[in-house]
């Protein structure tokens, strides 16, 4: 009989709503992260590159709070406003990953709140759990 692995949410930063992590078996779920300055509650100014370091920076602080880094993550979506920001978006994704890259990414472009440009949803691998 297979047995689900309940799933535990973790909370493990002060990042608004979008700081959710999810815990389920040997994996950490990010749900989408807007460029979001925790110190100021708002959009990183300076467009679609400011905000796409913004994500990933809120991404990183979550992961090292769960023992994880950026080589950890096993695939991202990027969920964007506009396909004209593709490049830029791009350039500085490419930037934060350095060698590694997840082994999926995909990029979708979505009606997105907040009058954000950028949001970024991750799965992270947390090894095999003894």
């Amino acid at each position: 009989m297979c047995q689900e692995a309940a799933a535990t949410v973790l909370m493990p930063g002060a990042f608004g709503a979008y700081s959710q992590a999810v815990k389920a078996g040997n994996y950490v779920f990010l749900s989408g992260q807007l460029g979001v300055d925790p110190a100021t509650g708002r959009l990183a100014p300076g467009g679609v590159e400011a905000e796409t370091r913004q994500c990933l920076a809120n991404m990183r602080m979550i992961l090292f709070q769960l023992g994880l880094t950026m080589s950890d993550v096993a695939k991202t979506t990027v969920f964007l406003r506009d396909i004209a920001d593709i490049d830029r978006m791009n350039s500085v994704y490419a930037e934060a990953f350095g060698a590694h890259r997840p082994a999926r990414s995909t990029v979708q472009i979505v009606a997105l709140n907040k009058e954000a440009s950028v949001e970024i949803e991750a799965i992270a691998y947390l090894g095999n759990e003894e």
